[in-house]
């Protein structure tokens, strides 16, 4: 009777062992992808969008093209550092084909075939165009190689596995690709593309539970800092609701706030990107974040007096 049980066990073991290793694999695409001349405009553009540089330059020096990583990016689950980036062979993504690049991007998968870590908003990206990334692609190829290789990520044990990450994403990711709606303008449907998918404003400005996914009802009306200290304001119109279009739009160009202060901490990174956007694209998310319903966030919780 013993052993029976005892052989049970372990077949039920193998079996949810099997389960657990088939839904977590990793789900990288490995069609080529047809040729074509890329836009390096346009992947500049999308580079711009993406804030690309806020977080993979090197810190602590001014060029933010230079995208060695090494950014340490705190959160609950423990400390990630940002990748290289650049085109450098050895320690980038130099050798990188288009269609591995794609699959990071989209997907979250490395070229090796393991998950990313869902600090990298593929959880976003998601929604490109993949004509889009792979002009980010190209873009990223006209950019200066930078040597080193960044330290591996700070994490405890079980969130430093990256097969679980398999769980994660079945739990808190969907499949693209964006769907314009045709009920609102073609202004709009940009300004959502961007905001939604490189973007990625709901990944920092939304309030997460406690595996880290975004609470859906609460997209864009902020919560902590997930980095650490502080909070990331509220986004919809229950937090910006007397800020026009305009001002919208003036403060991704300069960062200026309506009631003059400036913008500051990771956002000030943010403007350095935006700032460098076209004007149509400035005004077309303007234009989709005006349109954000209030929604009340998470209770910010109330400071301590001082003394």
């Amino acid at each position: 009777m013993l052993r029976r049980t005892i052989l049970v066990m372990l077949i039920a073991a193998v079996a949810g062992f099997g389960v657990y290793w088939w839904l977590t694999a990793p789900a990288a695409s490995a069609v080529p992808l047809p040729s074509r001349a890329p836009d390096l405009a346009n992947g500049q553009e999308i580079f711009n969008a993406g804030g690309c540089s806020s977080c993979h330059a090197v810190p602590n020096q001014p060029d933010r093209l230079r995208l060695g990583g090494g950014l340490a990016l705190g959160s609950p689950f423990g400390t990630f550092y940002v990748p290289n980036i650049s085109p450098d062979a050895a320690d980038g993504i130099g050798r990188w084909s288009e269609t591995e690049f794609v699959s990071a991007v989209m997907r979250g998968v490395s070229p090796e075939g393991q998950h990313y870590f869902p600090a990298f908003p593929y959880t976003s990206y998601h929604l490109a165009k993949v004509e889009d990334v792979r002009d980010l692609f190209a873009y990223l190829k006209t950019l200066p190689p930078v040597s080193g290789r960044v330290r591996d990520h700070d994490l405890p044990f079980p969130f430093n596995i990256r097969r679980n990450v398999g769980i994660w994403k079945l739990l808190f990711t969907q499949s693209g690709p964006f769907v314009a709606d045709a009920t609102h303008s073609p202004q709009w449907n940009r300004g959502a593309y961007l905001v939604n998918g490189f973007g990625h404003c709901a990944e920092c400005h939304s309030p997460r539970n406690l595996l880290g996914g975004i609470i859906t009802a609460q997209r864009f009306a902020g919560g902590p800092n997930p980095e650490g200290e502080g909070w990331v304001p509220n986004i919809t119109q229950k937090g910006i609701g007397e800020w026009s279009v305009k001002d919208i739009a003036n403060f991704l160009k300069t960062g200026e706030l309506p009631e003059g202060d400036s913008a500051g901490g990771a956002m000030a990174r943010v403007i350095k990107n935006t700032s460098q956007l076209s004007d149509e694209d400035i005004a077309a998310m303007a234009d989709y974040l005006k349109s954000l319903p209030p929604v009340d966030g998470p209770p910010r919780p109330k400071r301590k007096d001082a003394g």
